[in-house]
C-alpha cells in the first residue's frame, strides 16, 4: 500500500494536466477546427504528449541528480521553496507569459510548444513528492540516482499515459459535439487550480 498510492497520485495529476485546457487540448482543437481536419486532432495530440513527457523527464532527471546530491531535508526544503515560490509567482502574475504560436505551426513545433508550455507552468514539479516516495521506499530512505531514474521514467510513463488519455478524450469531445462556443458557459480557472496544485505539491514537500 506505501507505494500504491504514489502511483495513483502520478496518474491522477497526470488526467488533472491532460484537463487543463493550457497543456494542449485546446490547442488540438482549434488546430483541428482551422484545418476542419478530425486527423490532425489526432495528430497533434502525439507531438503534445512528447513535449509534456519530455519537459516531465527532465525535471524528474535534475530533481533526482540534486536529490543524490544533498542532505534529503535541505533537498525537500529547497524543492518546497521552488514551488511555493513559483506557485505564488502564479497566484501574483498570474500565467500570462505564454508561448505563442501561429495556425501554421508543424508537428515539432508543437512538441516543442508543449514542451515549453509544461516546463513554465512548472507541471514536473507536481510529481516531486510522489517520485521521491518512490524512490525512498525504494531505497530505504537513501536516494540513489542509478536506481532512482528507472522509478523516475516509470513515474513519466504513468504520468503521461493518463495526460494523453485525457487530453485525447477531452479533444474528440470537444471537437466533434460541443464546439468551442460551448465553452464559453463552462470554462473553469485552470490558472487559479493549477496555483493551487503547485501550493499543495510545495506543502506535501515540507510536512513529508
Amino acid at each position: 500500500m506505501t507505494t500504491f498510492w504514489p502511483w495513483l497520485s502520478l496518474a491522477g495529476l497526470g488526467a488533472f494536466h491532460g484537463f487543463n485546457p493550457a497543456m494542449g487540448w485546446l490547442f488540438a482543437v482549434a488546430l483541428g477546427l482551422h484545418r476542419q481536419s478530425r486527423r490532425i486532432v489526432w495528430l497533434s495530440l502525439v507531438p503534445i504528449a512528447i513535449g509534456h513527457a519530455i519537459s516531465i523527464a527532465t525535471v524528474l532527471a535534475v530533481v533526482v541528480a540534486f536529490g543524490a546530491a544533498l542532505d534529503l531535508h535541505s533537498f525537500r526544503l529547497a524543492a518546497a521553496l521552488l514551488i511555493l515560490g513559483l506557485a505564488a509567482y502564479g497566484a501574483l502574475y498570474g500565467h500570462s507569459h505564454r508561448v505563442r504560436v501561429g495556425m501554421r505551426i508543424g508537428m515539432a513545433g508543437l512538441a516543442l510548444w508543449s514542451f515549453l508550455m509544461a516546463t513554465s507552468h512548472g507541471a514536473g514539479l507536481m510529481l516531486v513528492p510522489a517520485v521521491l516516495s518512490l524512490c525512498l521506499a525504494d531505497h530505504s530512505g537513501d536516494l540513489a540516482m542509478a536506481s532512482s531514474l528507472p522509478v523516475s521514467l516509470a513515474a513519466v510513463a504513468v504520468h503521461s499515459g493518463a495526460m494523453l488519455a485525457v487530453t485525447a478524450a477531452v479533444a474528440l469531445a470537444v471537437f466533434e459535439w460541443l464546439g468551442l462556443a460551448a465553452l464559453r458557459s463552462a470554462w473553469i480557472n485552470f490558472d487559479r487550480l493549477w496555483t493551487l496544485a503547485l501550493g499543495a505539491t510545495g506543502i506535501v514537500l515540507l510536512v513529508q
